[in-house]
């Protein structure tokens, strides 16, 4: 009795459906990329019912003949490539030809096509894997496919789709990301007969970001641009003020392939460190360019991950090309502040706290200016502008022994005002000047485009975070009068055994005094004595709850923590000179779009939004 058996066509297309059409998106996958690499310059493509009941995709391409229309229904017929070996140099998004006899195979299956020069097309229709049937038509120069009932004659396949929501959204989705990989051609999305997405296909990736995502999303674009032998990156990331809460707003390109990659997304999450919070995500429009050869598209039977030669090179390449997007040289502290989205109106009668900064002239202040060379941490100019920022909190500032007798006169005359004759003198030049404080918390300041409004405490963290960071040797410490005891739990104590040396580097020096027990006997030196112990046992808490236990994210957890401690706080009254420092020191950080923990630290408000909110236009 024989127990092998050749399985016929109709059971190997459906079977081959399992890999091909896990669901409605893997269908408008194929065919978009079809029509894609048919040349098409217009694509349209619309849904009912979560593509469930009706998918269709019409293109402008190149069409095809009777000839080949017929064998495109056919299993493992494809124009991409003739032999094994094109595999490796294949520059177009598909090429098994399993695509259209395999979705024919568990839907009702019509296809038109007509090439540029012919009078007639040709129409082909399946139902459900039977024969074909082959006709004449009239119709435009291009193809259009329509897909319906998916799954009827598979119900067992059917039952495990989404709600039709669902499964609209991830059509949605990755008509969304192709739209972004390929500016040059108009798309149009009809979902449940409503256009939900139309681009412009002028070749423009901002514009199609703007028509997708919004004008708040595109005017806090950064621009990604990387160059390295045999690797390019370009494209877009958003300010860390613009965020969302998962990563469907990051796409990723691979030689005009969108895919998704751990590594990617793990570089650009490593290089956005300490500027935004955990449940954050910028929008990312990332581009990468490689060699053929170095990839292998083949590892995901959607074709939707592939493979790099060397994953790290790539890793570290995006990873460079968005620090150097957050972190760009001559920036003014105007262009990184976040824009205020749809501020809601509402109008008050109640008192407003205002601080007028000492009652000094508002509008003769010296603005801002650009970023200048940035100072060495803790610098003269960098001692003096923090004694001036601690002056009204009762606490001695220390300045390192090697500042010696000329910090020490800084210190004397930092807090010394200002003479009218020297505040006359300031331009404005269209950069920021502080002009009030507002709740003993907000510095309101302004330039020729519109209002800011700086947190004082976050602005303050980002400016002692990238100073602590910039440090190669260790933080400068000061010596406790009388030693603190700390008490850990096992998984704490462990951790401080382990990274004794990092917390020695960073300002603070313990040593263990018993079991699960350690002396404190150094604190840094921006940090008071009757904080330090809650500063450790903060940093601790921190990195046991995430489980992060290396010396780079133990170092960051410090200096965070650090920095909250040092900065100044909500409720300190500021004078003008003292505002006017915080701005320029927030304008010498290299992120100063948030702090440590991904607060932002300064708001927009243009003109043109203020006009709307007062109802002048």
């Amino acid at each position: 009795m024989m127990r092998i058996s050749v399985l016929d066509d109709a059971t190997i297309n459906k079977i081959a459906a399992g890999e091909v059409v896990e669901r409605p998106a893997s269908v408008i996958k194929e065919l978009i990329e079809n029509a894609l690499d048919a040349q098409a310059t217009k694509i349209e493509i619309e849904i009912a019912a979560g593509g469930t009941s009706l998918m269709r995709v019409t293109d402008d391409g190149i069409g095809m003949s009777k000839e080949d229309a017929v064998l495109a229904i056919r299993r493992h017929a494809t124009s991409k490539i003739k032999a094994a070996a094109d595999i490796y140099e294949l520059s177009t998004l598909g090429f098994r030809g399993e695509a259209l006899p395999t979705i024919a195979s568990v839907s009702r299956f019509s296809l038109r096509t007509r090439e540029h020069d012919a009078e007639l097309g040709t129409e082909i229709t399946i139902l459900g894997g039977k024969a074909p049937e082959i006709a004449e038509a009239g119709c435009s120069i291009g193809t259009r496919i329509q897909v319906e009932d998916l799954f009827f004659n598979t119900p067992a396949r059917k039952k495990f789709l989404k709600t039709t929501h669902t499964e609209g959204a991830k059509i949605s989705d990755f008509v969304t990301k192709l739209s972004l990989a390929n500016p040059e051609i108009a798309f149009r999305f009809i979902n449940n007969n409503k256009v939900s997405l139309i681009t412009p296909g002028n070749g423009s990736v901002f514009d199609v970001i703007q028509s997708v995502y919004g004008k708040e999303a595109a005017d806090s674009l950064l621009v990604l641009n990387f160059e390295d032998e045999n690797i390019r990156i370009t494209g877009y990331i958003t300010k860390p003020n613009m965020l969302r809460s998962s990563r469907s707003w990051q796409t990723f390109i691979v030689n005009e392939r969108v895919i998704s990659s751990k590594a990617i997304a793990k570089a650009i999450d490593n290089a956005y460190h300490s500027m935004v919070p955990k449940t954050g995500f910028p929008m990312v429009l990332l581009k990468i360019e490689v060699p053929q050869r170095s990839i292998d598209v083949n590892v995901h039977p959607q074709k939707t991950e592939i493979k790099f030669e060397d994953e790290s090179r790539i890793f570290k390449a995006v990873y460079k090309a968005v620090v150097d997007a957050v972190r760009p040289e001559e920036q003014r502290l105007g262009d990184v502040a976040a824009g205020v989205q749809s501020p809601a109106r509402h109008y008050v009668a109640g008192a407003m706290q205002f601080q007028p900064a000492d009652a000094q002239p508002i509008l003769v202040q010296e603005p801002v200016r650009g970023i200048p060379e940035r100072p060495d941490a803790y610098s003269l100019d960098f001692v003096t502008a923090q004694n001036t920022l601690h002056e009204n909190r009762g606490q001695d500032y220390l300045v390192p022994e090697r500042m010696g007798a000329a910090a020490e006169e800084a210190h004397t005359s930092a807090a010394e005002p200002t003479s009218s004759t020297d505040e006359q003198e300031g331009v404005y030049a269209g950069e920021v000047y502080p002009i009030g404080q507002v709740d003993k918390c907000y510095i309101i300041a302004q330039d020729d485009t519109g209002l800011y409004l700086i947190d004082q405490h976050a602005a303050h963290e980002r400016i002692l975070y990238d100073r602590f960071a910039k440090r190669t040797t260790e933080i400068p410490s000061q010596q406790l009068l009388v030693h603190q005891l700390l008490s850990f739990d096992s998984d704490e104590a462990e951790l401080v055994e382990q990274h004794l040396d990092t917390f020695r580097a960073l300002g603070f020096d313990m040593m263990a005094s018993g079991a699960q027990e350690f002396r404190l006997r150094e604190v840094p030196a921006d940090i008071q004595g009757n904080e330090a112990a809650d500063a450790v046992r903060e940093i601790l808490t921190l990195v046991h709850a995430n489980h992060r236990v290396s010396a780079e994210e133990i170092r960051h957890a410090c200096l965070a923590t650090t920095a909250c401690r040092a900065a100044i706080k909500s409720g300190e009254v500021l004078n003008l000179k003292q505002m006017k420092l915080l701005l320029e020191e927030l304008a010498h950080t290299d992120r100063p779009y948030t702090c440590p923990h991904g607060r932002p630290t300064i708001l927009k408000f243009s003109s043109d939004e203020l006009a709307k909110m007062f109802k002048r236009t």
